[in-house]
């Protein structure tokens, strides 16, 4: 792998000064890269449709919306490209779900530079980046058939309803700050307590503390 190909980068995130910030990393590099950014899915698709990629380095959440649901969609117009989900969620609850959509690698935000550096080299090297904890994970999961982390069980929103209900909000706050129905609040959070196997909220806030280290 030379240092000074000429990959093609879009780095897609919220903040301007993650963008700035990964695109400095990527350019000391590989200084001939082309770096291409987006702090939206809209504009993040444009780029996918209209541009080749080598690597797209992409945050979990923006104003439009979830990257788990667009996935597809970057895959479908561009399969070879290669996604590194770079955000601050909890890798333990995450990773394998965006690993299973489509994206070839996971690191969290609160890594170092150096291991972000690594991340990027290796997705040009080999394509994928997991850490070893993920890769562990991988594997006891494979050969157990079930996952370790219990809460992995869980959706997204189930995730996010759950963490809600910790926070002491009701039903009623719940429905109105994720913009969906009462009645669908009741549903997750009752799909929530069969998946986990619980029957009471000081049993969610237990499993949480043990397996959720993102739930302040």
């Amino acid at each position: 792998m030379k240092l000074s190909d000429n990959y093609i980068f879009l780095i897609a995130d919220d903040h301007s000064v993650v963008r700035q910030g990964i695109s400095l990393v990527v350019k000391e590099l590989f200084s001939k890269a082309v770096i291409h950014t987006a702090g939206s899915f809209k504009e993040t698709l444009k780029i996918v449709k209209d541009t080749k990629l080598d690597i797209l380095i992409l945050d979990i959440n923006f104003p439009d919306g979830n990257s788990i649901n667009i996935i597809p969609e970057i895959k479908a117009a561009q399969p070879e490209v290669k996604i590194l989900i770079f955000t601050a969620y909890d890798e333990s609850i995450y990773a394998m779900r965006y690993l299973n959509a489509g994206a070839s690698g996971y690191l969290n935000k609160g890594c170092t530079e150096e291991e972000i550096r690594q991340a990027v080299k290796s997705m040009i090297s080999t394509g994928k980046y997991v850490t070893q904890s993920i890769k562990d994970r991988i594997l006891d999961s494979y050969i157990s058939k079930t996952p370790i982390n219990p809460l992995e069980k869980l959706s997204i929103r189930e995730v996010e309803v759950a963490r809600l209900l910790i926070k002491g909000y009701g039903n009623l706050e719940i429905s109105e700050l994720l913009q969906i129905k009462k009645t669908t609040v009741s549903t997750f959070k009752n799909r929530v307590f069969e998946k986990l196997e619980i029957d009471n909220l000081a049993a969610l806030i237990e499993l949480f503390q043990l397996y959720f280290e993102d739930n302040k």
